[in-house]
Order: structure tokens, then C-alpha cells, then sequence
């Protein structure tokens, strides 16, 4: 299948945050709290902007979640947390917006789903919604998904296609009536008043192949930022390798402004793991960079020891809490390379090529374990205090290559 050629996209304000054009792709989330519980959601979006999520959706589905927003929206400023934060409207976005004006200017972005707006008064409930973006000057996401699509518009095209000479298949009508749902859309929120640069599509889908077509057909046919991500990713390793998958296509294509990894938490698990999976996916590709990687052996038959597991283990967990202090004292650490090899055969090598790095001499061989520093041998370590003495190095070199910024008076 031919490579969509996507055109330079504008630029898309949202609060602080600028998404399209040249600029980094942003990381977003969702909360899943009941968004009329004030403190509950107000706690989590402090929680997943630590994470790093640039950008933080809400519900905001009743009367009680719309009055709810500038509360939550005014705990977090008193906390010092200033990420976005978007409403996402279903079936009575348009109710709440005009109902509760409050609501609407502490949002930073609308999400409508021009799928389930209304049925008979679809395009005047629309157009409702892109007044109050306008009054308010918020940009809004045309966020059209497969599990609630334009019923009206598919049995169009699909009452179109049956009069072919070659009809379609069925999933390829659903994917042309996905990118003409928002397509329609948009030109109507254009049409409303609502400006160019303050428009963002999407177009979810729950299979990898799927997002994949879709957003290929849907990148060439505007300028429009787009947001990305499955729909229903799934729970575990599959919501975890289905979202990269159908994600890393799309994005190594430059396709994509805004990413989110839609996984199903496991219960009491902890709602910040897909900010992650989303930093983790943009760092593996070379896209941007959140944290230092750390290049870990699996382990074999020269490795059955579990020190080295617990060893891997401590220094990954050591720079998952480092990292706020270092992100502002310690500039560009996040590019960091750190190797935690595990045996002679490929440790001194792998340590060598990162910019810091330590060697285990495996099961049977000497306990020796030799750690390298910007590819050469700086010391080898001994004893029962490996980790601890490793970790001090590594401070160091912290502190050596990214010195903190000179503050001027």
C-alpha cells in the first residue's frame, strides 16, 4: 500500500500548548473519575500532567461533571498545575455548554463526536457547540469514531455503493464514511464561524489496520492537525503492542500531532501508564525524548542469578524517580543512555556504546563489573555494594555532562 503524503499541518492552540505544524507531538490522557467528584479528578489530572501528559480530557457528560470543571480547573491552578484540560461532549454537549458558560471558558478544547449530537437536530446542536468555541475562543476536536458513527451518513454511502458496478467491501464504505463524517464536519464548523487554525480531527477505530488505512486516507485531505490513537485499545501487553503497532506506522509516515494510548487499566492499576506508553512510543522512534533509556539484556542461560534482574530493576526505578528534579536542574539528561548488561558476551560492547554503562560477569565467571563511561573503562566494581557504587557514578555524570542552567539575576 502506497505511503499517504501528509501536508504541513497549521498550528492549533490549545491553552498552552501548541499542537500541528513543526511542533513536538503532544502526549494526551484521560481521566476516568466522575468528573462531578471535584477532588478525585482534579487529583488524577495532577497526577497524569506529572506523568507528563501534556494535555488531560475529562467527561463531561451531566449537569453535575459541567458545573463541576471550573472547580477542578481552579484546584489545580492552586496546586501549580497548569496543563489543559479538555471536555469531552456526547450526545448533550450542546445542553451543557449553554447551560454552564463557566464550564466552557475553563475548558481548553470541546471534543464533539458529530456521530451522536443529535439525531433529527444533528447539525443544529453541532453548530451549537462550534458558537460557544467561538464566543470563547477554544479550539474543538471533530473526534469521529467507528463505534458511534453517523448512522444517517453510512446508509448513504453505503445505499450509494450498493449501486456500483463493483461495490466496496463493507469496511472500506465504513472507513470513507469516517473521513466524510469529519470532513462534513469540520466544513460545517468552518462555515458556523469557527477558524481554520482552530480545528483538529480524528478518526478511532479499535484494529490496528484499520487506524492505519483510515489515517492514511485522512492525512492527505486536509491540513488539519490529527489526533491519534486506538479506540478501545485493550487491557495489558495487548492494548500495549496493538497501540504501538497501529501508532508507529502511522507516525514514522509524519502523520500525527496529538497521540493518546486508550488502555484499559488493570484494577487499582495506576491510569498514568499510558503517558508511558505514549512517551515511550515518540522515544523509541527517535521522535522526542522524556527520560533516559536504559539498554537491558534479557537474560539467559550465563544470567540465572536474579541479581542481576534486581539489579536492572533498581536503576530503572533509580531514574523514574530522579527524573522530575533532573528534567529542571539537569538539562537535556533525558537523552541519557544507560546500559545494565547481564553477561561478558555482549556487555562491555553494549556498555561501551552508552553513555554510561555496567557489565555483570554472568553466573560462573569472576564477580567482577566493569563500568563504562562515555566508552571507556572507568572502574570495575566488586563486592556486595555494586548497585549503590554504580549509582553514585552515575550521579556524577550526571552532574558532569548536564551541569544546571547559570541563573542570572
Amino acid at each position: 500500500m502506497a505511503t499517504a503524503v501528509r501536508r504541513p499541518t497549521v498550528t492549533t492552540w490549545v491553552g498552552s500548548v501548541p499542537v500541528g505544524s513543526a511542533h513536538p507531538i503532544a502526549v494526551q490522557s484521560m481521566t476516568n473519575t466522575d468528573t462531578a467528584d471535584v477532588e478525585a479528578t482534579a487529583s488524577q489530572v495532577a497526577d497524569l500532567a506529572a506523568a507528563g501528559s501534556e494535555l488531560v480530557r475529562v467527561t463531561v457528560n451531566h449537569d453535575e461533571a459541567a458545573a463541576a470543571v471550573p472547580r477542578i480547573v481552579e484546584r489545580l491552578e492552586a496546586r501549580g498545575v497548569s496543563v489543559p484540560i479538555i471536555g469531552d461532549f456526547h450526545y448533550n454537549g450542546h445542553l451543557l455548554l449553554t447551560r454552564y458558560a463557566e464550564c466552557g471558558q475553563a475548558l481548553a478544547k470541546y471534543r464533539i463526536n458529530p456521530g451522536n449530537v443529535g439525531a433529527k437536530r444533528r447539525d443544529q446542536h453541532f453548530r451549537a457547540i462550534v458558537e460557544v468555541a467561538i464566543r470563547n475562543d477554544k479550539p474543538v476536536r471533530i473526534g469521529v469514531n467507528w463505534g458511534s458513527l453517523d448512522r444517517q451518513l453510512l446508509t448513504e454511502l453505503m445505499d450509494q455503493n450498493a449501486q456500483r458496478s463493483e461495490p466496496l467491501d463493507a469496511r472500506d464504505v465504513m472507513i470513507q464514511a469516517m473521513i466524510e463524517s469529519a470532513m462534513r464536519s469540520a466544513r460545517l464548523a468552518e462555515d458556523t464561524g469557527l477558524p481554520h487554525d482552530r480545528i483538529i480531527l480524528s478518526a478511532k477505530v479499535s484494529g490496528v489496520q484499520d487506524l492505519v488505512d483510515v489515517y492514511r486516507q485522512l492525512a492527505p485531505r486536509s491540513d488539519y492537525p490529527l489526533h491519534l490513537g486506538l479506540t478501545e485499545a485493550g487491557m495489558g501487553s495487548k492494548g500495549v503492542v496493538a497501540s504501538t503497532a497501529g501508532l508507529a506506522i502511522l507516525l514514522q509516515e509524519g502523520i500525527g500531532d496529538t497521540i493518546r494510548v486508550s488502555l484499559t487499566p488493570m484494577p487499582r492499576g495506576d491510569r498514568a501508564d499510558e503517558v508511558r506508553v505514549c512517551q515511550q512510543i515518540l522515544q523509541s522512534l527517535g521522535l522526542r525524548s522524556f527520560m533516559p533509556q536504559v539498554s537491558a539484556c534479557p537474560g539467559c542461560g550465563r544470567t540465572t542469578s536474579t541479581f542481576f534482574q534486581e539489579m536492572a530493576d533498581q536503576i530503572q526505578r533509580y531514574l523514574i524517580e530522579q527524573m522530575p528534579r533532573w528534567r529542571e536542574r539537569h538539562p537535556g539528561v533525558e537523552r541519557m543512555r544507560v546500559a545494565v548488561m547481564g553477561c561478558v558476551v555482549n556487555g562491555p560492547g553494549e556498555s561501551k556504546h552508552a553513555d554510561i554503562g555496567i557489565s555483570l560477569p554472568g553466573t560462573f565467571e569472576e564477580p567482577k563489573a566493569p563500568v563504562y563511561v562515555d566508552g571507556e573503562l572507568r572502574v570495575t566494581l566488586k563486592g556486595d555494594r555494586i548497585v549503590e557504587e554504580f549509582l553514585d557514578i552515575l550521579n556524577d555524570y550526571v552532574a558532569r555532562r548536564y551541569p544546571s542552567p547559570v541563573m542570572t539575576p
